[in-house]
């Protein structure tokens, strides 16, 4: 008993299935990666963030850059695991995932140096 072509033509449509559907989901995997947006701080001379208020949607990373020649720190008030040290030219991101405000400050320097982070919803 010999067997006609219907087994074969059902193979290949369901291979074309298989790689149309692959590859459909490969699209939307793709546009659902947006890129994650960073905004930079600097911390200047003369002991101050610049900018010292920045207002940016939820999801973003803020990088401070220490731009003076002392060492300073980065923390969101009221929580000290924050607290990170950045040296002269050194660097340190923290990614804000949820609106709100977050005011920070540097450890070193709290009365002179002081910033706000406002976080809106991603969008909106």
């Amino acid at each position: 008993m010999t067997r006609g072509p219907r087994p074969a033509l059902g193979w290949a449509l369901a291979a074309l299935g298989a790689a149309a559907l692959l590859s459909a989901c490969a699209v939307a995997s793709q546009g659902a990666a947006a890129p994650v947006r960073t905004d930079t701080v600097s911390m200047v001379k003369s002991y101050r963030f610049a900018p010292a208020v920045i207002e940016v949607p939820a999801g973003t990373s803020i990088t401070w850059h220490n731009a003076d020649n002392f060492t300073h720190s980065v923390r969101l008030v009221g929580k000290s695991d924050t607290d990170r040290l950045v040296r002269p030219g050194e660097r340190t991101t923290i990614t804000f995932s949820t609106p709100g405000e977050y005011p920070y400050d540097c450890s070193l320097h709290p009365r002179d140096m002081r910033g706000k982070v406002i976080v809106t919803a991603a969008g909106g």
